[in-house]
């Protein structure tokens, strides 16, 4: 008898074993049935007069599709590194914001996508009086990523407060998209496009 169990355990452990090996094989793989992202685009809120105006984002990505596309781009680009960009995106805002409120066009210029410089240029001409100004950044993280052939897509989501000309302060979420070519000579990101609300 005890040869026979050991058999029998043998046997459910070559089952469970072939069980495994095919869900090795099978998982990870695309089969054609995978939901198709939503490209539809989120339309600019109204400026709330408190930061840089609003410039079309594309959704972030499912978690899983953003974190698949993080990796393919530091594969592709092994100098990307997560930490130093969150500081460069962190570095960029500052900039943007004081540029903005400063309505100097000279250092937004190079920073901007053509589009959303046009939209600065807007706002600016616009405005009525000097917008808030920033005054911390609570938070920043990467939200969403993509890779298009060579070009990089990283959204980040940041979480900021505002000073406004009375002194009141408030705070607002943003999410700004950085685009660069992989491998290009010039190694910053542009800001492509802006969404955000009052927090």
């Amino acid at each position: 008898m005890p040869d026979s169990q050991l058999i029998l355990i043998l046997f459910f452990a070559m089952v469970a074993g072939v069980l495994l090996f095919r869900l090795y094989t099978v998982l990870g793989r695309r089969t054609g049935h995978e939901p198709q992202p939503d490209n539809s685009r989120i339309a600019p809120q109204p400026l709330q007069g408190a930061r840089a105006p609003l410039v079309p984002v594309e959704p972030p990505p499912p978690e899983a599709a953003a974190a698949r596309a993080l990796m393919d781009i530091e594969l592709a680009d092994p100098s990307f590194d997560r930490a130093h960009f969150l500081k460069g995106a962190r570095t960029a805002y500052e900039l943007i914001q004081k540029a903005y409120a400063e309505a100097d066009r000279l250092t937004l210029r190079p920073l901007l996508s053509d589009e959303v410089f046009a939209a600065f240029e807007h706002e600016i001409a616009a405005r009525p009086g000097a917008p808030p100004r920033l005054i911390t950044i609570a938070d920043a993280r990467i939200v969403g990523a993509e890779l298009t052939g060579k070009l990089a897509d990283l959204t980040v989501g940041f979480r900021a407060s505002f000073a406004g000309p009375d002194g009141a302060s408030h705070e607002v979420s943003d999410r700004w998209s950085f685009a660069r070519t992989i491998g290009a000579t010039d190694p910053n990101w542009t800001l492509v496009a802006t969404a955000g609300e009052s927090a």
